[in-house]
């Protein structure tokens, strides 16, 4: 009798203990992304209940004292799962960086400090080579490209990494429980170098929250849209989903449209372009494609390219108008290289170098980093347009040497590294007097 109501007491406890709040305050998620001055860097990172948010970090190489710190703020974020699942937020920017210079940090507080990190600072002029690293569409299940660019991104084998929507697959399940693994994961890589995104239509629940909130792009559009400097390219990220999800706003096409035509003609003033002279693009879903599936790419009337009914906020003209020389996509499972292409009709350089003066903006298509989907397919007989496909799973290699040549490659993660497809793009005029 005695144990019954020891137990029955026992039984009416438990669920007061599991109602428990939990009280998790030690830092993780980490990741840093480019603000747009060379001098300064963003921290973000997550904790599950409130505390401060500072870093500490130093030059290095010296001993590990962290002899500065900033602080910063968090932003609670409620998922809009069932379970409403609260997290914080962590943002700090390093200001008064040496450009160039490698530093040491780690983030949290006295309730609980991350791990020590490393970066380098941005260089902060016009004439060095940035090495980026391209994907879209990672997963946390069957990230298959991941390990390769863990060890590469620590290997300081790149200055930025670009991230072209799609991430975790999706941020938003098991009560953003599967956003909180990806962050994790990526956290190998994304703590060590700049990690620059855009949104895809896998982020899409909740009016994009999750990616509004765990990003901390530049400027103020919850990382939607900008633009930033990078030696000499203007990147201009941007949503290819606001031409898809218009319950969440119509009037977001036309303020980034808007947005996009205003930073085009300040990044094509004489002055402008002639000290940054390649504009590149990156949005998620591609104008074209040659996929054996029914994607917006596939379609000959693309929303991408020629916009909503009417031809209203197109933007391949807009692109063609102000000289984007290179436009990067992803959201196709695989890998495609295009011959510079406008209205479909190819403008190659010349014959033997289609790559040199191009009178036409470059695609580029990669979107196979790894994901529970696997690999999406191609046509059986490549488009006219299309110069390079590859079904392996992989990422793209890009480097800007200078004002007239960058370099891309593709690795394939199938062949343990092999590089499948690589071009120099050469161009001696930049802007739309290229085109003639």
């Amino acid at each position: 009798m005695y144990n019954l109501v020891g137990l029955s007491c026992l039984l009416l406890m438990l669920p007061k203990l599991h109602s428990a709040p939990v009280v998790w305050t030690q830092p993780e998620q980490v990741h840093l992304s480019s603000t747009g001055d060379p001098m300064s860097m963003k921290v973000t990172w997550t904790t599950f209940s409130p505390t401060p948010s500072m870093v500490e970090f130093q030059k290095v190489p010296g001993t590990e004292n962290f002899t500065e710190y900033a602080t910063g703020e968090a932003t609670k974020f409620v998922d809009g799962g069932l379970q409403q699942r609260t997290m914080y937020i962590h943002r700090v920017e390093l200001t008064g960086l040496v450009p160039g210079q490698g530093y040491v940090y780690h983030c949290g507080s006295s309730l609980g400090w991350s791990p020590n990190f490393y970066f380098v600072a941005l260089r902060n002029s016009s004439d060095w080579s940035p090495r980026f690293s391209v994907f879209g569409d990672m997963g946390n299940e069957n990230p298959q490209s991941l390990g390769r660019l863990q060890k590469e991104a620590q290997q300081d084998m790149y200055d930025i990494i670009l991230h072209i929507g799609d991430f975790a697959y999706d941020m938003d399940e098991d009560d953003a429980r599967i956003g909180d693994a990806f962050m994790r994961q990526i956290e190998s890589v994304a703590a060590y170098v700049p990690y620059m995104t855009c949104p895809g239509n896998h982020e899409e629940k909740y009016n994009f929250s999750n990616y509004r909130n765990r990003f901390s792009m530049p400027g103020n559009t919850e990382s939607l849209w900008y633009s930033w400097n990078v030696g000499p390219a203007h990147i201009i990220s941007f949503s290819t989903e606001v031409y898809f999800y218009l319950r969440y706003g119509p009037d977001l096409i036309r303020k980034q449209y808007l947005w996009l035509e205003r930073d085009l003609q300040e990044a094509s003033k004489p002055d402008n372009r002639g000290q940054r002279p390649w504009l590149i693009t990156m949005g998620h879903r591609p104008m074209y494609c040659s996929n054996n599936d029914h994607d917006d790419c596939t379609e000959h009337e693309s929303i991408v390219r020629l916009g909503l009914p009417g031809r209203l906020f197109g933007l391949e003209d807009l692109f063609y108008k102000y000289g984007v020389d290179l436009e990067l996509w992803a959201h196709e499972h695989s890998y495609e290289r295009l011959w510079p292409l406008y209205d479909y009709k190819v403008f190659n350089g010349s014959i033997e170098a289609p790559y040199t003066n191009p009178r036409a903006p470059v695609h580029i298509i990669t979107g196979s980093a790894g994901c529970r989907e696997k690999l999406d397919p191609f046509v059986p007989e490549p488009r006219n347009w299309s110069a390079v496909r590859a079904e392996d799973y992989g990422y793209t290699r890009m480097q800007i040497l200078n004002k007239t040549h960058l370099y891309l490659e593709q690795v394939s993660d199938d062949q343990d590294g092999r590089i499948v497809d690589s071009i120099w793009l050469i161009k001696e005029k930049h802007g739309p007097e290229a085109w003639k």
